[in-house]
């Protein structure tokens, strides 16, 4: 038989259990409100005055999310300041016009320039995002290619070997050149003063008024501002202008003011006016001459004081050939991207950005009561040394491929980020590139000055010509 063993008795037990209370998560009204930054009253104000490397200040002084008081509440709202890409993504990631463009500046701007795409409040800025956005299809863009090509390859025939030219000067007669053609179908050398000091006057005067706690009213006609109005005028009646002579003659090569005529609001069916046209033909004068000259100077200078870069640049074009570049060059063109990049990166044309919060909201764990000015700094976090290996180094590799992958999205963003980025980021990452890879396939750039002098008026422009020695290569 087979001996049964006996089994050991076990007792079971019934867990012992201790209820707790559910932890509720935090909300808004929990969170403490952003630290004071520290600094002085002077600096401080120094710091916002100087919004492009100020930023800088202030972070250091105060952290990532830092709350900066210049008066009193009625006086001037608080500003919040975020450099943190998860401050920054908790202000520009909002969609529902909570976080709004109502701040001083953005009043300023309309006050001048008139009611765009980058000023409008979130109600009014929606129906016009819906109608612009078609104009600016990816198809529709590779179609300007040949007028940047052709700009680029004008200005650069100009050089003689041997020359010391104005990096600065240059590149925005280059920009000048394909704006005309491209958005307005029209020679705009000969209007350079016509356009370039209206739009200094103007946004100067908007800036420095929406920056001062105390403003003369509206209606008294301080010098200032009867010069900023004359300005305004004189860009308007550009505007107007361009926009009559396309409605004159429809088949006029102006292929974006062409657009703008045509569209529609894809939810109402309602056009533009002439005036809100005008507005932004405005606005595009702004954004597509300044900002993406500064780009190209300031990737020229990073050039003529890295030679080896440059070389690279330069056997990246010269393996296309001699053909005139188009748009199907662009995924060819990598290492020329990846510095017009690191140019954006170091040197971001609008190195700051504001918002109004509407309601109490989250920024980077803190609670920002509504009525707050939110700030966040483009320049700041593409330059924080936390997040960036030797952030100030010119190194167009960082952005390869095997070095960009896990990056944080909103450590980086030139053109913004949300839904009010930049409508017209496709543009110009493309002009910028077209005309680097255009230029440096004929010269040679040697900077001779060892920094880049940097103003800002709204957004950063060169202060100052940026001397470089020209070279035609063999």
């Amino acid at each position: 038989m087979t001996a049964i063993l006996p089994q050991p008795v076990t007792t079971r037990r019934a867990p012992v259990t201790t209820r707790r209370a559910p932890v509720a998560a935090p909300t808004v009204e929990t969170l403490p409100e952003a630290p004071l930054n520290p600094l002085p009253y002077r600096q401080r104000l120094a710091a916002v005055k100087s919004y492009h490397t100020g930023t800088e200040l202030l972070r250091d002084a105060g952290g990532p999310v830092t709350k900066i008081v210049l008066g009193p509440r009625w006086l001037m709202p608080p500003i919040v300041l975020a450099t943190s890409p998860q401050a920054i993504r908790d202000v520009l990631a909002v969609r529902d016009g909570t976080v709004d463009k109502m701040s001083p500046v953005f009043a300023e701007l309309r006050a001048v320039l008139g009611e765009n795409l980058v000023d409008l409040p979130h109600d009014r800025w929606l129906p016009r995002r819906r109608t612009i956005q078609p104009v600016f299809t990816k198809a529709r863009i590779s179609a300007l290619c040949g007028h940047v090509t052709a700009a680029a390859s004008s200005v650069g025939r100009q050089w003689e070997d041997g020359s010391e030219i104005d990096l600065g000067q240059e590149c925005r007669k280059l920009t000048l050149r394909t704006l005309g053609k491209s958005v307005f179908g029209l020679d705009l050398d000969d209007q350079a003063e016509r356009i370039e000091e209206p739009l200094q006057v103007a946004m100067t005067h908007a800036v420095r008024r929406a920056l001062r706690p105390l403003r003369a009213p509206a209606w008294l006609p301080t010098p200032a501002r009867r010069r900023a109005r004359q300005a305004s005028a004189e860009l308007h009646r550009l505007a107007d202008d361009i926009l009559q002579a396309c409605r004159a003659d429809p088949n006029r090569d102006a292929p974006l003011v062409q657009a703008l005529l045509a569209a529609t609001d894809p939810e109402t069916g309602r056009g533009l006016t002439d005036r809100e046209i005008r507005d932004e033909l405005i606005i595009f004068l702004f954004a597509g001459h300044d900002t993406v000259a500064t780009t190209i100077t300031y990737a020229l200078w990073q050039l003529g004081r890295h030679l080896a870069v440059q070389d690279q640049v330069a056997a990246e074009v010269a393996a296309l050939g001699d053909h005139e570049l188009t748009s199907a060059d662009l995924p060819a063109l990598e290492y020329t991207s990846q510095v017009v990049k690191e140019a954006l990166r170091l040197c971001p044309p609008a190195p700051t950005g504001t918002r109004t919060a509407t309601r109490d909201l989250e920024v980077g764990g803190y609670r920002v009561p509504a009525g707050t000015t939110l700030a966040f700094g483009r320049m700041a976090v593409q330059r924080d040394p936390a997040l960036w290996d030797n952030p100030l180094a010119f190194d167009p590799s960082r952005f390869s491929s095997s070095r960009s992958a896990g990056r944080d999205r909103w450590q980086y963003l030139p053109f913004g980020g949300g839904a009010r980025s930049c409508i017209g980021d496709h543009f110009a990452m493309m002009e910028a590139t077209l005309a680097l890879a255009t230029l440096l396939r004929e010269v040679e750039i040697h900077s001779t000055d060892e920094t880049f002098p940097l103003a800002v008026h709204f957004t950063l422009v060169a202060d100052g010509p940026v001397r470089a020695r020209v070279r035609r290569r063999p």
